[in-house]
């Protein structure tokens, strides 16, 4: 299933190259929410909220009334993650604050899961240079994406697994990264990271994997489709 994403930065829809260089700004955020609206899931990302510079809480909030959505960027708290529940979100994408000290953090992962309900937590795993990295991509941690997933595995329904070498750069993603994590979890798993076209979808589809798509959306080279 192809899921597109929001990404939003100082109250606009941006796309960023690796998570640094900034590609494309669209200050009409509702053009893009009118436009994923028939999508059975969007993906809202709080980028400012993430890298700690701010937040776009009001957006999100009237994004998740809106669309079929899960909110993930600033979910540190559980009462931040029942604000955008209540909002209308599906569920929350936490990531940063699931580790600590260079491991996972599994008693703030289970404090989660037991206060908005594991069915709607999405865990979010992001890998550059074959290590978890947190803090907007900038901290990097001394584990793997798989042994993250298999620690968090009990206080999620799903993993958002993001291969940051290819994240922005329109060149296709990380297969075989995205396979290693499907395979050490029973959870749902979704990719995201520099997927470009239907067939890389199509491919993720045949492993039950759904996949996030950002750049190749907002340039216009990938032809969206509706799936149910």
């Amino acid at each position: 299933m192809l899921i597109p994403s929001i990404d939003l930065k100082d109250g606009a829809v941006v796309q960023l190259v690796q998570g640094e260089k900034l590609a494309i700004r669209d200050e009409d955020v509702f053009r893009w929410v009118r436009r994923f609206e028939k999508f059975p899931k969007v993906q809202v990302i709080d980028l400012d909220a993430a890298m700690g510079s701010g937040d776009n809480l009001v957006l999100v909030r009237q994004i998740a009334g809106a669309l079929s959505c899960r909110v993930g960027g600033g979910i540190r708290t559980i009462e931040r993650a029942r604000d955008v529940l209540a909002a209308g979100a599906q569920q929350i994408i936490a990531g940063s604050s699931l580790f600590k000290n260079g491991a996972p953090d599994l008693a703030f992962a289970q404090t989660l899961c037991e206060g908005v309900g594991r069915e709607r937590v999405i865990a979010a795993v992001d890998s550059r240079g074959g290590h978890v990295v947190i803090h907007g991509w900038k901290t990097v941690l001394p584990l793997t994406a798989v042994e993250a997933v298999r620690a968090l595995e009990p206080f999620c329904d799903e993993f958002l697994y993001t291969h940051v070498d290819t994240e922005g750069l329109m060149g296709g993603t990380n297969m075989a990264a995205i396979q290693a994590v499907r395979d050490a979890t029973t959870r749902k798993v979704t990719a995201a990271g520099g997927i470009t076209t239907q067939k890389e979808i199509d491919d993720l589809h045949a492993l039950g994997v759904d996949a996030v798509v950002g750049m190749a959306i907002y340039t216009g080279t990938l032809e969206l489709k509706i799936d149910r």
